[in-house]
C-alpha cells in the first residue's frame, strides 16, 4: 500500500508526534526522561511493524512483536504504573496513527469509492494489530508484575512508596514503631535521601555501594535501600550528626567503586517529614542530571540544583529563556563556555575579582578581561536583570547544551 510506504518515510516524525501526544495525555507515562525515551522506542517499533504489515499484506498474528514494546511493558510493571495506562496508550496511539493516514489520503485526492475502501482496510488492519499487540503486552506486564511483587525488596518498596505518598495507615495513626521494625530503619532520625541509577543498563550491586557510602560518611547504622526498577534505586542514609556530604567527594568515592553509577541526593531532613522531603529533593536533583545526560556530574546535590530543577519541566521554554537572559553568551562552544564559567564564579563571589581569581586559579586581570568579554557577548550590562543572569548561568552549568544555543 502506497500510503504505508509514504508513512514509512516519516517514521521519525510520526513517532515523535505519537510520543508527545501519549506522554501529554497519560500522566503516568510522563516524567522520567528514560521512560519517555523507551516509550518512543516502543512506539517506533509498533509503527514500523504496522506499516510493514500493511505494505506486505501480513496478518497481525504472523508479525514479530517489537522487543521495545515488551521491555516498556515490563518497566511500567516494575514501577507500578497501572496496566490501564499501557492499554490506553495503544488506543490513543491507534487513533493518532489513523489521523496521519487520513491526512495522507486527503492529500492524494483519491476517488471517493477508492478512498472509502482504503479507509476500511486501514481501520480494520490497524485495529486488528492493536487488539493483538495489546493482549501480548498485557500478558508480559502481568507476568513481570507478579515476578516483581514476589520479590521481598519490592514488597518493602510498596510500604516505602505508601509512606512517601502519605497513604500508609489510611485514616489510622501511623504506627512508627511497627513500620521501623518492618523496614529495619529508624524513621525518627536524620536522613539523607539518595537516588541511584545506571548509565548503561542494569544497576549492579547498588545495595553494597550504598552500604559502603554510608560507612564512608560515618553513618552508625544500616541505610534503607529499595530497588525502584532494574536500573534505578532509592536509598536513605541515617546521617545522624554527620555533616552534609560534599558532592565532589561523594562522586569521587562512587567513581572508585562503580564508574557506571550516577547519584543524586537531597538535603538532610529529620523524622518522617524529612524522610519524604529529602527524597523529593533527590528526585528533583536526578531530573537535572538526567537532562544533562553524559555531561552530568557523578553526584548531583539538590542544594546545588534546586532552582535549576524547576526549569526541567519545559526545556524548550527554558532554552528560549536562557537565550534571552544571556544573549550571545548562550552560544554552545568552548570559548563561550569559558566566559560563562568565569562570570558564574565571579557573580557567586559577590562580584570580587580577587576572590574569583583565587577560586579559578587565574590572574585577577584575566578574570576582569573575561567578565568584560562576557558582558560584550551578552549585549547589555551584567547588572541588568542580574538574578536572571545568575540563574541562567546555573542552568547552563548543570543542564549543559540542552539549554544552550547551537553554534
Amino acid at each position: 500500500m502506497s500510503i504505508a510506504a509514504r508513512l514509512g518515510e516519516q517514521v521519525v516524525e510520526v513517532t515523535r508526534d505519537l510520543r508527545d501526544v501519549l506522554s501529554g495525555e497519560i500522566a503516568e507515562l510522563d516524567g522520567d526522561p528514560r521512560i519517555v525515551e523507551l516509550l518512543g522506542a516502543s512506539i517506533e517499533g509498533n509503527v514500523a511493524t504496522i506499516l510493514h504489515m500493511l505494505q506486505h499484506d501480513i496478518p497481525a498474528e504472523h508479525v514479530e512483536p517489537p522487543s521495545a514494546a515488551f521491555e516498556y511493558a515490563r518497566r511500567l510493571a516494575q514501577r507500578g504504573v497501572p496496566v490501564n495506562a499501557l492499554l490506553r496508550a495503544y488506543r490513543l496511539g491507534h487513533d493518532r496513527l489513523l489521523a496521519w493516514t487520513f491526512e495522507e489520503l486527503d492529500r492524494r485526492d483519491e476517488d471517493p469509492a477508492v478512498a472509502l475502501g482504503v479507509v476500511r482496510r486501514m481501520v480494520a488492519d490497524t485495529f486488528g494489530y492493536v487488539d493483538w499487540i495489546s493482549q501480548q503486552v498485557a500478558e508480559v506486564y502481568e507476568e513481570e508484575r507478579e515476578r516483581w511483587l514476589a520479590n521481598r525488596n519490592t514488597l518493602r518498596a510498596g510500604r516505602i512508596r505508601a509512606l512517601l505518598d502519605g497513604t500508609l495507615g489510611g485514616t489510622d495513626p501511623l504506627d512508627v514503631d511497627a513500620l521501623e521494625a518492618v523496614l529495619g530503619y529508624a524513621l525518627r532520625g536524620r536522613h539523607l535521601a539518595l537516588v541511584l541509577w545506571s548509565t548503561g543498563g542494569e544497576l549492579a550491586g547498588p545495595e553494597r555501594l550504598v552500604g559502603a557510602l554510608g560507612e564512608h560518611l560515618g553513618c552508625r547504622s544500616r541505610p534503607l535501600f529499595v530497588a525502584y526498577d532494574h536500573a534505578t534505586a532509592w536509598a536513605w542514609l541515617p546521617l545522624g550528626r554527620a555533616p552534609t556530604p560534599d558532592p565532589a567527594a561523594v562522586g569521587a568515592f562512587v567513581r572508585e567503586l562503580d564508574p557506571g553509577v550516577r547519584l543524586a541526593f537531597g538535603d538532610p531532613g529529620a523524622g518522617i517529614a524529612g524522610f519524604r522531603t529529602s527524597h523529593r529533593q533527590a528526585v528533583r536533583a536526578q531530573s537535572v542530571a538526567l537532562v544533562a545526560g553524559a555531561e552530568a556530574d557523578i553526584a548531583t546535590s539538590f542544594a546545588d540544583v534546586g532552582a535549576v530543577s524547576l526549569l526541567c519541566g519545559d526545556l524548550e521554554a527554558a532554552r528560549a529563556w536562557v537565550a534571552e537572559a544571556l544573549g550571545g553568551l548562550a552560544l554552545d562552544d568552548p570559548p563561550h563556555a569559558r566566559l560563562r564559567e568565569t562570570l558564574r564564579v565571579f557573580l557567586a563571589c559577590g562580584g570580587s575579582y580577587t576572590t574569583a581569581a583565587d577560586r579559578l586559579t587565574m590572574h585577577k586581570n584575566s578574570v576582569k578581561y573575561r567578565v568584560n568579554r562576557a558582558e560584550q557577548e551578552r549585549g547589555r550590562p551584567i547588572t541588568e536583570a542580574r538574578l536572571d543572569v545568575e540563574l541562567a548561568l546555573l542552568a547552563t552549568r548543570w543542564l549543559g547544551r540542552t539549554v544552550l544555543t547551537p553554534p
